[in-house]
């Protein structure tokens, strides 16, 4: 099995910068991809960002420019750097990864258990 820790949310004002981090734990044989979803009340949940193992990155439309991803093999560990913060950004935002147990298992979405980021105008 595969646990994600989520940190770095918080709040701050427009225009202001956070930075995510999502720590992968547990019997992990590999992880194919990373990335960050998030939701706010009302809205459907949206993929924010992901990278893959050979740093392919993909943004959504909104927060390119502005959010960049990066991940730490060594450390089973994605970041969102999340800079001129918007009100439209504030939502829950949920690490997930692409991984396998064993050489001989399929992968699986595993998914943490999310952290809050408000924006005051």
């Amino acid at each position: 099995q595969v646990q994600l820790v989520e940190s770095g949310g918080g709040l701050v004002q427009a225009g202001g910068s956070l930075r995510l981090s999502c720590a992968a734990s547990g019997s992990i044989f590999s992880i194919n991809v990373m990335g960050w979803y998030r939701q706010s009340p009302g809205k459907q949940r949206e993929l924010v960002a992901r990278i893959t193992n050979d740093g392919t990155t993909n943004y959504e439309d909104s927060v390119k420019g502005r959010f960049t991803i990066s991940r730490d093999n060594t450390k089973n560990t994605v970041y969102l750097q999340m800079d001129s913060l918007k009100p439209d950004d504030a939502a829950v935002y949920y690490c997930y990864c692409n991984a396998r147990i064993s050489l001989l298992s399929r992968s699986y979405i595993y998914w943490g258990q999310g952290t809050q980021v408000t924006v005051s105008s």
